[in-house]
């Protein structure tokens, strides 16, 4: 298998915006290419716009974690294949997937979601007026971003934001690549806990929130509705600020398209949508694996052959989208896959939607003069990991 690339590969990020270089090549080259995973397992990696949606619709491929090969590493750690945890379902193939993934469907509706909008521009223009008391330059990142998502994502799972110290840790510490492995499953084994705790107040009373929905229902075990809340925050905390963040970035970067939204703000709606292709920061973690033998792209994927899926280089496929380096508000990106494909396609998209568009549109209402306040290629990354994002975005206004 001397012509498989190494699963590092992928991982290359060295631009700011754009994924690694490779994915030009072997779009144009290999679509479907040999990869050697973390464990030494030979599958197979996918580039191009339609083989990825190809993979991730396809029911003959797996997303258990009993089977599949992990294509990443976590905190320099190989990471194995385990039995399913109850209630994270996002490593579960239908009908598991299917039953857990239906008693929260109801809650992410558009229409759902779009009654927090209220309440999410309510805790936008707060985060402004923190960053207005604290004064410029202020990092956006630990003044606006991170508190607007967690404290949304908090107040809709039914975590208290005045209680986050026992909670975010765990969080920030599981996607940072290089965080201390004991450590990061010390802060995880606290914060399951705390949401037993949660769990424990909403059995006794209940309140607004998913929790409570989730406790009342009798089928349930407390360990199931824990690990639906981690799976919840963990997976949509770091999505959202990170897309929020580095949008934000992109947009200061790109003058022009910055000033066009500006003068027409209509625009926010497929502005988003293009941040959201362009930027595509759920970078390395998914994948699927073969049920049986079949044919790929003319390749033959045996029964256990694993097969990761590039998002950001299927967005940045020149097949769907026209000149796709270049940042363009004015572009029609239906169909982008930033939030996967499939049955397994994002369940927060519509949250995280609402939350960009109360985001962006405060900060631009709120500071007609906003910018950097330093070079763009001083912004300091975090490049590895399953999310793209900034360590910090020091604005001025």
């Amino acid at each position: 298998m001397t012509d498989a690339i190494s699963f590092e590969a992928p991982w290359a990020r060295t631009d700011k915006f754009d994924p690694p270089a490779v994915f030009d090549e072997l779009r144009a080259q290999r679509p479907l290419a040999r990869m050697r995973y973390p464990d030494g397992h030979v599958g197979w990696i996918a580039s191009s716009y339609d083989l990825v949606r190809e993979v991730l619709s396809d029911p003959r491929f797996s997303h258990s974690c009993t089977v599949g090969h992990f294509p990443v590493t976590h905190q320099g750690q190989v990471i194995p294949t385990h039995p399913l945890i109850p209630g994270m379902f996002i490593h579960m193939d239908p009908p598991e997937h299917t039953r857990y993934r239906r008693l929260l469907t109801g809650e992410f509706t558009v229409r759902r979601t779009s009654r927090l909008t209220s309440f999410v521009e309510a805790v936008a223009a707060e985060q402004i007026e923190v960053m207005r008391e604290h004064g410029a330059p202020a990092d956006l990142v630990e003044t606006f971003a991170q508190p607007l998502v967690l404290r949304v994502l908090s107040e809709m799972v039914g975590l208290p934001y005045g209680e986050r110290d026992r909670y975010l840790h765990a969080v920030t510490l599981l996607h940072d690549a290089e965080a201390d492995p004991v450590a990061a499953a010390t802060a995880y084994a606290e914060a399951g806990a705390f949401f037993d705790e949660i769990i424990d107040r909403r059995r006794r009373q209940p309140e607004d929130d998913l929790i409570s929905t989730l406790v009342a229902d009798e089928e349930l075990t407390g360990e199931e509705v824990r690990n639906i809340v981690t799976l919840l925050l963990f997976a949509g905390y770091e999505t959202t600020e990170s897309a929020l963040a580095v949008g934000v970035f992109a947009l200061l970067h790109h003058a022009d398209q910055l000033a066009m939204l500006r003068a027409e703000p209509a625009r926010l709606d497929a502005a988003i949508e293009e941040l959201l292709r362009y930027l595509t920061v759920n970078q390395y973690h998914t994948y699927r694996t073969a049920l049986e033998d079949l044919k790929l792209n003319g390749e033959l994927i045996k029964k256990g052959d694993t097969v990761t899926v590039s998002l950001p280089a299927a967005n940045r496929d020149p097949a769907k989208f026209e000149c796709p380096a270049k940042l363009d508000i004015d572009r029609e990106t239906s169909g982008h896959v930033a939030f996967g494909f499939g049955v397994h396609q994002c369940l927060g998209q519509n949250l995280a939607r609402v939350e960009l568009r109360a985001g962006l549109s405060a900060l631009l209402q709120a500071f007609p003069h906003l910018g950097l306040a330093v070079a763009a290629d001083e912004v300091p990354l975090r490049l590895q990991g399953s999310v793209f994002a900034v360590k910090n975005l020091p604005v001025r206004w």
